[in-house]
């Protein structure tokens, strides 16, 4: 196992001076996790807790093994101040209510801790700390006395900005100030998934499951569309009229930039494509972005930007698989479609000119028998289209980034995949790991390119890069980091024990292995991926932590029943400390139904008892007893 230098602020960890861990205060030769049970009592199926420990090892073998925390910084509902935490608003700055008052989400998920120079947090005796943290939608319905069912898509979305005071000895981090971010002039927010926080110090966000411009436009959903969002609903609660949101303000890339003086100021790019984007994560060029698309059916984008640092404009790729050999079903050979190059300013301009789907693509629901349509299968459904031709813009370059996923699909792009989630980016290795939670749709069909056995469980793709590539048309590609192959990797195949065989409590995932692989983020300096789960097909859903090189599989975090992992991020060394930043969202939800233990409803009035009727998420992080882990450099 490979480790780099392993910074650590122990003293206020575990009560032991540096020296004290390895002879001289040098670093450890290895730094590993040992997990934990699974959860056996109804207090621990309704909890999120940790019993794992980090251990670490001298070059001389003596170990030091550190037991890790969960801590909670908050939960959604909770005030800081006067503020809700994860409060709904309108366009107009109103609280969004019900009989409880705010109404607030259930689902925190993306999350960025930031060190901003010149800070200042009003009551803080440490180091000044930033929060931003996305909150995805609202699953529960308002108590109003006539709502009923789930509100995913239904209410906007909301991003929040916590200003933190750190304790200098140990770490722990506590909330001074709350406020939620104001996105009136982006047009609000729209399903925030995950985030990744960008090297130069910003929070690059999403919006996932972009609603369908066609359908908005009066058009007919497409067979086998998995589009479910309600663009409508959304429109009348945020700007109180149901016709007012353009659906092409919606599935782009949020970008937050916060200020030394506690404010923040977010846009919105364009030019980086319009998708169900789960989150994109840059490679070491601060250029290059690899993107997931989450749903049925859909694809995998490389963005290049022009400038470093700059999403504001670049060119836009869609990967074309091929199966890596007859022996190799589940390897591929990667290629890149060239979609096209945009701005911000020029996608802007298209859309504030009022363009529609039907401006930019002539569609049918059934084969027209006219050789210049296109079939295309995609998270939209199977659809017949045919691009238009105008004078007054560039129809192509429209549809590339307004329509990215069906504009891929017409080039020839595999638009193949389910449920891709969360990436994460290895730079020692120049490697991507991208998530995928079930095994389904398009990779199972013996038709395309991807043909894979169903495994609900999902699987892990590690997805290596190279420089000197070219794109399909043998154009070269401005990039030293462009995915070429993509290969599972086998100790993170999902556990899925088939349908028809499930254990004693309705589990149909092993509670040995990882389940509906969701988030996912990579510590370089242990050699560490972090696997947060979102599957049904465990009653539980648990944090991972997998060393890529001992191959060590080890459960460090569990999640309330039916709850899903969220908010994955590492900050490696904030004054003396790291932070494995942790959430969850929606405890208790509609899938606690395939539970069949014999404590089923203790766990459920557990979990309503301590998340508030299930109105309560926590926002945290992974530590110690006393605080904050051991800094990672």
């Amino acid at each position: 196992m490979r480790i780099r230098a392993l910074s650590l602020a122990i003293a206020s960890l575990c009560s032991l001076p540096v020296a004290a861990v390895c002879p001289g205060g040098a670093p450890p030769a290895k730094v590993e996790f040992t997990g934990m049970p699974a959860p056996a009592t109804a207090d621990e199926k309704a909890d999120i807790y940790t019993r794992a420990t980090l251990q670490m090892t001298c070059a001389d073998g003596q170990t030091t093994a550190v037991p890790l925390s969960y801590h909670q910084i908050f939960a959604t509902t909770d005030r800081v101040g006067d503020a809700v935490v994860g409060g709904l608003f309108t366009a107009a700055g109103a609280p969004l209510t019900d009989r409880d008052g705010q109404l607030a989400s259930d689902s925190p998920d993306g999350t960025s801790l930031m060190q901003i120079a010149g800070l200042t947090v009003p009551g803080a005796t440490g180091h000044p700390l930033a929060l931003v943290t996305q909150f995805e939608f609202r699953e529960l319905p308002p108590n109003d006395g006539s709502s009923t069912g789930s509100f995913w898509s239904k209410l906007p979305a909301t991003v929040g900005l916590t200003l933190l005071d750190q304790d200098p000895a140990s770490g722990r981090l506590t909330a001074k100030h709350y406020q939620a971010i104001d996105f009136s002039a982006v047009h609000g927010g729209w399903i925030h998934c995950g985030a990744t926080l960008s090297r130069w110090n910003t929070h690059v966000g999403s919006e996932e499951y972009e609603p369908d411009a066609k359908v908005r436009g009066g058009g007919v959903k497409a067979e086998g569309s998995d589009d479910k969002t309600d663009i409508a609903s959304f429109s009348r609660t945020y700007f109180g009229d149901p016709a007012a949101a353009n659906p092409y303000h919606y599935g782009l890339l949020p970008e937050i930039t916060v200020a030394a003086d506690g404010t923040a100021r977010v846009v919105k790019h364009a030019a980086a494509g319009r998708y169900a984007r789960e989150m994109q994560i840059m490679a070491a060029d601060d250029r290059t972005a690899i993107g997931g698309d989450d749903g049925k059916n859909t694809g995998l984008f490389m963005f290049v930007a022009d400038q470093a640092q700059d999403l504001s404009a670049g060119t836009l790729y869609a990967a074309k698989l091929a199966p890596a050999g007859a022996a190799d079903g589940d390897r591929f050979n990667l290629q890149w479609v060239r979609l096209g190059h945009a701005t911000d300013a020029e996608i802007k301009a298209i859309v504030d000119r009022g363009i529609r789907f039907s401006d930019l693509f002539d569609v049918a629901e059934t084969d027209p028998k006219d050789p210049s349509f296109t079939k295309v299968l995609t998270y939209n459904g199977t659809e017949w289209l045919r691009l238009k031709s105008s004078t007054a813009f560039d129809v192509a370059q429209a549809a590339a980034f307004l329509e990215t996923r069906r504009y891929a699909a017409l080039l020839g792009a595999t638009t193949e995949f389910s449920k891709m989630e969360y990436i994460a980016y290895n730079p020692t290795d120049k490697r991507f790991y991208l998530t995928i939670s079930r095994v389904e749709a398009g990779m199972v069909d013996t038709q395309g390119a991807i043909r894979l056995s169903p495994n609900d469980g999902g699987m892990v793709f590690e997805m290596a890069t190279a420089e000197g590539q070219q794109d399909t048309r043998g154009t070269p590609i401005d990039s030293a980091y462009v995915g070429v192959s993509l290969a599972p990797i086998p100790e993170l195949t999902g556990g899925w024990l088939g349908k028809d065989n499930l254990d004693a409590e309705g589990n149909a995932c092993s509670q040995d292995r990882s389940c509906g692989p969701d988030n996912i983020v990579y510590a370089d300096a242990i050699r560490t991926l972090f696997i947060g789960e979102d599957t049904g097909r465990r009653n539980n859903n648990y944090l991972w932590a997998f060393n890529i090189d001992t191959r060590k599989l080890a459960r460090i975090l569990s999640v309330p029943m039916a709850a899903e992992v969220t908010g994955l991020t590492l900050a490696p060394d904030y004054n003396g400390h790291a932070y494995l930043m942790a959430n969850f969202q929606h405890p208790g939800d509609e899938s606690i139904k395939a539970y069949q233990g014999v404590d089923k409803a203790e766990v459920v009035s557990k979990i309503n008892a301590q998340w508030g009727d299930r109105k309560k998420a926590a926002i945290g992080y992974i530590g110690t007893a006393e605080g904050a882990l051991p800094a990672l450099q």
